[in-house]
């Protein structure tokens, strides 16, 4: 009699494919996960520029007349630290005025390289820049002029063009 015997186990084949699927897997995670924590430090971002309005609101209605804060008087109110000289926050963002009333429209831009030092009108990545005296417009780099007592927030987010794209919100 003739008995063949039925090995068990998995071929070349199966096994090669299952590694391939885990690949496919393990490369659509790590192309998803930096776009993932770029949205995450966006939103983070944003929330610090509402913070940063509200401080601004707070600090002109505790001083007198709507008092022009400065940057460092702006993070004492956000962070509630008595440190009169520092101007970031927590998360290590500066604050930074650049107008305590209109002078000109402006269009902001975002310059994301870590290193370079910006200009008027440019935004580092870990820079919010306060524009008194200014409104955001529908395009949201551009700032034209509003009341007194507004002020303009902008700060730069990592989406958007290689270059990175601009985030205004007005009081």
């Amino acid at each position: 009699m003739n008995v063949q015997e039925k090995k068990n186990g998995f071929t070349i084949i199966e096994v090669v494919l299952v590694l391939a699927i885990a690949g496919l897997i393990f490369l659509m995670v790590f192309i998803a996960l930096p776009a993932l924590q770029r949205s995450q430090r966006d939103s983070a971002r944003k929330s610090e520029v509402a913070t940063v309005i509200s401080a601004i609101t707070n600090y002109q209605s505790n001083n007198s007349r709507g008092q022009v804060p400065t940057g460092a008087n702006i993070a004492q109110y956000v962070t509630g630290n008595t440190d009169a000289n520092s101007a970031q926050l927590e998360s290590g963002t500066t604050i930074i005025v650049r107008d305590t009333q209109y002078s000109a429209n402006r269009t902001i831009t975002a310059k994301l390289t870590s290193g370079d030092n910006t200009g008027a009108d440019e935004l580092g990545p870990d820079q919010i820049k306060v524009y008194f005296g200014s409104k955001c417009t529908d395009e949201s780099n551009k700032l034209t002029k509003g009341t007194a007592k507004q002020v303009a927030v902008v700060v730069a987010l990592e989406a958007g063009p290689a270059g990175g794209s601009v985030y205004c919100q007005s009081s």
